[in-house]
């Protein structure tokens, strides 16, 4: 195990001043710890998007149909959508599994896609809880079985993206309740949300919080799923078991650390290999964090989803490795 204080004398060891790249070396810090070396590693590194539907979009809270998931899934599999375009740019393997998309694309498929799909996207969680405990099980455990793969496959640095037209929704719900954050603060406009949307959002998410919230206290997992989605449940267990099995996550926006807090709160322990690599510019995003004791790498105002702003932050993972690991020593140029 190596501590912070090895670390940072590590660091002002190096043939630079001391402290003279900022955060990239609290970066460093933070990567080495989560490694526990010195020499971190950034590659190989994987994302995995995963795509589902929900059921509470029919309440009107999203500005986009539903229609636009399954559409968004043709485009990763093409290899044009942001998400597939900044992975091949910064080296990055991507997956994408369905998990519960309602209009699934149709055969053939690519080898990095996986249909794994537990339905036709979950219930609507503003009338209804959006899952039963076994398909959030079923969802966690698709999750974590990428993870495993990953970490077959030799992948160091794991990613989770999602796909899911109205998941703002249920990412809200979960930070509310996890963060014990109150609703109206956590509730954002999404992919662009009017004011009429975003009225009936935060109406739905404050009304489906409060029913988890009375329930959590005698079966969690059940409160959980309640307000998630099967995309962010499988995010979830991909989470944790990353951590089990040493992985570094790199964690994207609102809903993949929505995700995180679940991992947090069921597989605790898991946040310690937790890297932030933005804040959202979801309002809820930055509650989620403290929660979970992150400090993002960036604050560009991202809110794409789709594992994008970890994908950005990639190059800075490296960069951050190649301080630790291939900077010279004063003492060995004879300081």
């Amino acid at each position: 195990m190596i501590d912070e204080a090895t670390i940072w004398a590590h660091l002002d060891a190096l043939a630079k001043p001391p402290r003279s790249l900022g955060r990239l070396e609290v970066l460093a810090v933070r990567l080495a710890t989560v490694q526990h070396r010195l020499d971190p590693q950034t590659r190989p590194r994987r994302i995995v998007l995963f795509a589902a539907d929900h059921g509470v979009v029919a309440q009107g809270v999203s500005a986009w149909p539903q229609a636009v998931t399954g559409w968004m899934v043709e485009t990763i599999r093409a290899g044009r959508a942001t998400s597939a375009a900044l992975a091949t740019a910064h080296g990055c393997d991507l997956r994408l599994v369905d998990v519960g998309v309602v209009q699934p694309p149709p055969p053939p498929h690519p080898a990095f896609y996986r249909n794994a799909t537990l339905g036709a996207g979950t219930a609507d969680l503003a009338l209804a809880p959006a899952m039963t405990v076994a398909q959030f099980d079923a969802a966690w455990a698709i999750g974590a079985d990428e993870a495993r793969r990953a970490h077959d496959d030799g992948q160091v640095v794991l990613i989770a993206g999602e796909m899911g037209i109205g998941n703002t929704t249920p990412a809200a719900c979960l930070t509310a309740l996890l963060a014990q954050a109150p609703p109206a603060e956590v509730v954002g406009r999404g992919a662009g949300a009017d004011d009429p949307v975003f009225a009936t959002k935060t109406r739905i998410v404050a009304a489906a919080t409060a029913r988890a919230a009375r329930a959590f206290g005698d079966d969690p997992r059940a409160a959980i799923a309640s307000v998630a989605g099967f995309e962010i449940a499988a995010m979830a267990g991909y989470f944790a078991q990353g951590a089990a099995q040493g992985s570094t996550l790199l964690l994207d926006g609102f809903v993949a650390t929505a995700a995180a807090l679940i991992a947090e709160r069921l597989a605790p322990g898991t946040r310690r290999v937790m890297i932030a690599a933005h804040r959202s510019a979801e309002p809820g995003h930055g509650a989620a964090l403290v929660a979970l004791g992150l400090d993002p790498v960036l604050d560009w105002q991202m809110r794409l989803g789709e594992g994008t702003g970890a994908l950005v932050a990639l190059p800075l993972l490296d960069s951050a490795a190649a301080l630790l690991g291939n900077v010279a020593r004063l003492s060995d140029l004879g300081a």
